[in-house]
C-alpha cells in the first residue's frame, strides 16, 4: 500500500552524480585529463537544498536568466531509520521505501563539483507522487525508468545500470555521514539528458512506482 510522501520524506535530499554506467563511460576519457587525472573512486555527492523541493503536478519555473533547462529522472530511496556506518549486507534494512524524483538542473560541465547555481534553483527537485514501501518493490535494481516530454518518450533506462547499488550507496555514505529517517537518496540520472521549454509537460515513470508529472512555466 502506497503512503503519503510528505509524511516520510521530509529530510535532506542527497544527489549522486555519475551513477549510471552509460553516463560514466561517456566521461571516462575526460577523467584522465587535468584536473581529474582519474575517474571518481567514491560516490560523487551533491545536495538539493530545501528550496528545490517540488510536488507532483506542481509547476517548475524556467528561470528568465537561463537558456536551457534539463529534467533528470531518478529513483528516490527514502531512508526509514538512522543509518551510521552501516554494513553492506544490512543496508536495505534502513530503507522505508521508494519514490520518483525529477532532478532538474541547468546544463553543467563539471561532474566532480556540481554547481549550486545549476542544481539548487527554487522548485528544481520534484518528488512523488507517493512512497511505495520497500516490501512492495521486489527488486529496486530492476526498474524501468522513462522520461516523457509532451507525451513522447525521450529517455529510457533501467536501475540495473546503476554504477553503485543502493546498498553500496547507503554503506559508503553512512561511513562518514549519518543518514536519518526521511532523508532521500537520489540514485542518479541516466545519460541522454534533454532540454525542456516553458509550456512543456514533463513526466517520469518508474515501473511499480507510478508517474510523476510537472509542467514547465516561464518565470
Amino acid at each position: 500500500m502506497s503512503r503519503a510522501l510528505n509524511d516520510h520524506a521530509g529530510g535532506t535530499l542527497f544527489g549522486v552524480a555519475l551513477n549510471y554506467q552509460g553516463l560514466l563511460n561517456s566521461h571516462l576519457q575526460s577523467f584522465t585529463q587535468p584536473p581529474y587525472q582519474k575517474p571518481p573512486v567514491k560516490p560523487v555527492l551533491f545536495i538539493k537544498t530545501p528550496n528545490t523541493r517540488n510536488d507532483h503536478e506542481a509547476p517548475v519555473v524556467f528561470p528568465k536568466d537561463v537558456e536551457r533547462l534539463q529534467p533528470g529522472p531518478a529513483l528516490g530511496v527514502v531512508i526509514g531509520k538512522r543509518a551510521s556506518r552501516v554494513r553492506l549486507e544490512n543496508a536495505l534494512e534502513h530503507v522505508a521505501g521508494y519514490t520518483i524524483v525529477n532532478e532538474f538542473s541547468l546544463p553543467e560541465d563539471s561532474y566532480y563539483r556540481p554547481a549550486v547555481k545549476a542544481k539548487c534553483r527554487d522548485g528544481f527537485c520534484a518528488i512523488g507522487p507517493q512512497l511505495v514501501p520497500a516490501a512492495e518493490v521486489s527488486d529496486p535494481h530492476d526498474l524501468s525508468l522513462e522520461l516523457f516530454v509532451n507525451g513522447e518518450r525521450v529517455q529510457h533506462n533501467s536501475t540495473a545500470n546503476l554504477v553503485r547499488s543502493i546498498p553500496q550507496l547507503i554503506a559508503e555514505i553512512s561511513e562518514f555521514m549519518t543518514l536519518h529517517a526521511g532523508d532521500v537518496l537520489i540514485t542518479g540520472t541516466p545519460e541522454g539528458r534533454v532540454d525542456v521549454r516553458p509550456g512543456d509537460r514533463v513526466e517520469v515513470q518508474i515501473s511499480g512506482l507510478g508517474r510523476l508529472a510537472n509542467s514547465i512555466v516561464a518565470e
